[in-house]
C-alpha cells in the first residue's frame, strides 16, 4: 500500500502487467474506423472538423490514422460535432467489436 501524506489517502499498488496497451489493438483500430466513418457520414472534411474544434488539421489526422490517442473529453466534444454521445458510440463500438470476434 502507498501512502500519499499530501493528498491525505492510501491507495493499494495495482499490477497492470497482465493488460495489453490498446494503441495498436484491433478494438483501437475499429473505433479510429468508426470516428472515421462519423465524420464522412457527417459530410465533414477533417479540415471541417478542425475549425469546429478549434484545432489543427493534423489533429484530425493523427487520430483517424491511429499516431493520436484521445481522452474521454476530447472524444465526448468530437462526438458532439457529429451530434452524438459516448453511449451511442459505445454500443455501436461494442457491436463491432463482437462482430470481428466471428
Amino acid at each position: 500500500m502507498c501512502y500519499y501524506p499530501n493528498l491525505g489517502y492510501a491507495i493499494l499498488e495495482y499490477s497492470f502487467s497482465l493488460m495489453k496497451k490498446s494503441f495498436n489493438s484491433k478494438e483501437h483500430k475499429i473505433l479510429v474506423e468508426l470516428l472515421y466513418q462519423l465524420r464522412v457520414s457527417s459530410g465533414l472534411r477533417q479540415s471541417d472538423l478542425a475549425d469546429m474544434l478549434k484545432v489543427p488539421q493534423s489533429f484530425i489526422s493523427k487520430i483517424e490514422s491511429g499516431e493520436r490517442r484521445i481522452d474521454l473529453i476530447e472524444l465526448r466534444t468530437i462526438l458532439r460535432c457529429f451530434k452524438t454521445n459516448i453511449i451511442e458510440l459505445s454500443i455501436e463500438l461494442e457491436k463491432r467489436i463482437n462482430e470481428s470476434k466471428k
